[in-house]
Formats: C-alpha cells, structure tokens, sequence
C-alpha cells in the first residue's frame, strides 16, 4: 500500500519531539490550568486524563495510522485508501483547518513575540502593579495596528526559515533543542512559583478535587480539551504519520505524546496559579491572565520579576512557534506533493498567505476593527477564533474517525498497528470499540453543544 517517501523523521524521538511540539502551544499554558481550576480542579483533571487518553490518543492513532500507511499528504492519503476519491475532500478539509488555524496563531504569537522584547527591554516592568496601566498598554498595543503587524512577521519569517531547513534539519532538529528548553523553562518557573508565600493556594485551586463544580458543562469541557489538545483534526499528525519510522510502534508514541501534553499542561498550571494567588490576583482565564494578570505578577517579584516576566514570555514563544512549524509544514508538504512546485516554493508561498491572512486579523483588532461577520458583529478575529474552536477542528475530527472506523479495511488498520505482524497488538479490540463508536459519538456531541 505505501509507496517509498524519501522524508522520513530519523528517529521516534524526532516524531515524539515533533509531534509533542505540535500539540503543546498557547492553549496548554494558559487554557488547560484556567479550566482545571474552573470545572474543579482534581476532578476535572481525572475526567480529563480518561478522555485525552482513550480519546485523544485514539484519533492521533489513527491519523498516524492513515498517514504512515499511505505515505502521503491528507488529500492522497484518504484517496488511496479508498476507491471514492471524494474522500479527499476530509483530507482537504483539514489543511484548510490548518491555514485558518495558523493564521490566527500568528496574531497571538506576534502579541507574545512583543511582550518577550517588552519584558527583556523592562517596559513591562515599567508600568508597576497597577493593574489598570497593564490593561491600558495591553489595549493599547493590540490594536495599535504597526506593532502587532511588525512582531507577527518577524515570528513568521522564523518559522519559515526552520520549514526550509527540511524536516530532519529542520523541523526534527528544533524540535529536539526547543522542547526539552521548553520543558526547562517550565520547571524553573513552578521552582520560583512554589517558593512564594501563599502558593499552595494557587495548588488547591488546581488540584482540590471539588466536585460540586464539575457539572455536566464540565465533562464537556474536559472532553472538548482533550480532543483538540493533541492537534487531531488539522492533518498535522497524517503529515508526521507519513513522516514516521517504519518500524516505530504507533501506540507507544501516541501515548508518549499525550502523556508529554498533558504533563507540560499540568505543569503550566503549577508555574502560573501560585503565583497569581500569592500575590491575591484573580486567576482570569484567555488573553486577560496572560497578557494583563501575569505582568502585574511578576513586576510584585522586584528585579527577579523582569527574569522570570522574560522567561515566561519565552516559553510561550517557543510553545507557539513549535505548533506554528507543523500547521506550515503540513500546507507546505501537501502542495509540494499534489504540484511541480517545490519544497521551497511551497514553503514561501503559504508563509505569504497565512502572514497576509494573519495580519489583516491583527488589524481587525484596531484600525479594522469595524469590519464585522454575522448578526454578532464579531471582528474577523473573533469569527476566525469561533471557526476554529467550534467548526472546523472537531468536523474535521469525526469525518476522519468515521473513515478510519467504517471505510478502512481491517486488513490495513491492523497491519499498520502490528507493524507488518511484528508488535503485539493486544488493545486491539478496545481500540476499534473506541474508533469506530465511542469517539464519533463524542466528537458529535462537542461539535452539537459548540454549535447550540
């Protein structure tokens, strides 16, 4: 069934790294620990674990299955797999998720690249603890129009040049150095948070198992994250599938990667809510906690502020430049297969768009901001947010487990899981129970309460 593909990951530490990489991004620092908090911490965090491992790591597999046993880009990969072509159309759909996705990315990553340069420079430090003047200057920037537009190429000319190192030099290779620097920064800022009064506060927010908060709103919650907490659905893992070892053992890796996910979330957690309640701020949730709350945290810390203010600001950088390379390289290596154009070609010309895209939402936010969509008025920003947070990901999702379980043949499914009849496959029976009735029926449900 596969062809030869000569890019390949060199190693399954590259596709773990690679893939760890794009999973974790801005929503694991600031949206998991706000609604761990929120839906009662300890118990949200169990019903959380139970769905990012059964479901979550269910449809990575089978996105690592379709691309690894393809060896192709999301388009081909579901025609090949299939006699009516129209199944491209799932595959379509996902790159099309990717660039609306990495478009907007680039906004938040742009605001994030600034507030790295701010904190270095000591502008944040600047405007002291009034929390007022640090809402004030976030206002202000974000829809100042030049600054946003100016840091968000900067971020997107970075991610570019990585994509045309190649995806062992490049994307394997930085993924490799960033994680682990990611992984540092996190643990020297739960280190710093954990040491200041009042932080075992911010860990009873976080993990006091309160279960008269975990409604039925809350089981949504904790299900909705962990479904799109693993870049499923956005034809990034089909990518790095059909990047994957032959030899590698699907289940292992998807399990290495969810469980790297979840514990940079939790641990995110433990470096942001301490602190935030040692210093008696109320723990916002979004672009509010980040962005205003968090600079107000540490310029209470004196000098050692400014380091951990620039550390934390870094790792949001490298958090989100790790997602934004996948959802580039997906786009770049699905026109360079179904084209003439090549890799480079393909690169620069989707840098160009979603940079283009990107910045006319930065600009939504000030000086276009009077372009609205719909009956809600909603800047482009906004509506771009909406259809990637309740739209296309999770559509995306069930038609691709709705393929995998009822339209791929058994046949190839377990071949590619057992590694040609090599690797035991002994979780077979619950896999398939999950892939092909348990998931499509919890993405359905998202995707009904996200709508209504």
């Amino acid at each position: 069934m596969a062809t030869t593909k000569q890019t390949t990951f060199s190693s399954n530490l590259g596709v773990i790294m690679a893939a760890v990489g794009s999973a974790v991004g801005l929503g694991n620092i600031w949206r998991f620990p706000y609604t761990c908090g929120k839906y009662g911490g300890g118990a949200f965090l169990i019903v959380y674990l139970c769905f990012v491992f059964l479901l979550g790591a269910t449809l990575m597999m089978s996105e690592f299955v379709i691309g690894r046993r393809t060896q192709h880009t999301p388009v081909k990969a579901f025609q090949s797999l299939h006699p009516k072509r129209a199944w491209g159309a799932v595959g379509l759909l996902g790159l099309i998720t990717s660039f609306f996705i990495l478009s907007q990315y680039l906004v938040l990553s742009g605001w994030t690249t600034n507030y790295v340069w701010d904190a270095i420079t000591g502008t944040l430090a600047s405007l002291g603890t009034d929390a007022g003047n640090i809402s004030n200057y976030f206002a202000a920037f974000s829809t100042s129009g030049s600054r946003p537009v100016i840091t968000l190429i900067v971020f997107s000319i970075i991610c570019l040049v990585i994509i045309l190192c190649g995806v062992q030099k490049g994307i394997e290779n930085v993924s490799k150095v960033l994680m682990p620097f990611l992984v540092l920064l996190v643990l020297v800022l739960c280190v710093r948070s954990l040491t200041l009064p009042g932080a075992g506060k911010g860990l009873e927010y976080l993990f006091s198992p309160d279960f008269s908060k975990l409604t039925g709103e809350g089981v949504l919650a904790a299900l909705g994250q962990a479904l799109f907490s693993l870049s499923v659905g956005m034809g990034v893992m089909i990518v790095y599938g059909s990047y994957m070892p032959l030899n590698d053992n699907i289940f292992k890796t998807a399990m290495w990667i969810t469980a790297c996910d979840t514990l940079i979330a939790v641990l995110a957690g433990v470096a942001i809510f301490p602190a935030v309640f040692s210093c008696g701020f109320d723990p916002a949730g979004g672009p509010g906690l980040v962005f205003c709350v968090l600079p107000n945290v540490f310029n209470t810390m004196g000098g050692a502020g400014v380091i951990f203010s620039t550390l934390f600001f870094l790792l949001l950088v490298v958090a989100a430049m790790t997602s934004a390379i996948s959802l580039l390289e997906a786009l770049t290596a699905a026109l360079h297969e179904h084209t003439s154009m090549g890799r480079t070609f393909s690169a620069v010309l989707f840098f160009l768009l979603s940079t283009a895209l990107g910045v006319l939402f930065a600009m939504s936010v000030g000086p276009l901001s009077h372009i609205t969509v719909g009956h809600a008025h909603l800047t482009l920003f906004d509506f771009v947010d909406r259809l990637n947070s309740i739209y296309l990901p999770p559509i995306c999702s069930l038609l691709t487990i709705i393929f995998f379980g009822w339209f791929m043949t058994e046949k190839d499914v377990k071949d590619e899981l057992s590694n040609h009849g090599t690797v035991k496959i002994g979780y077979y029976r619950l896999f398939r129970l999950l892939s092909r009735y348990v998931a499509p029926l919890a993405l359905l449900l998202v995707l009904i309460t996200g709508i209504f």
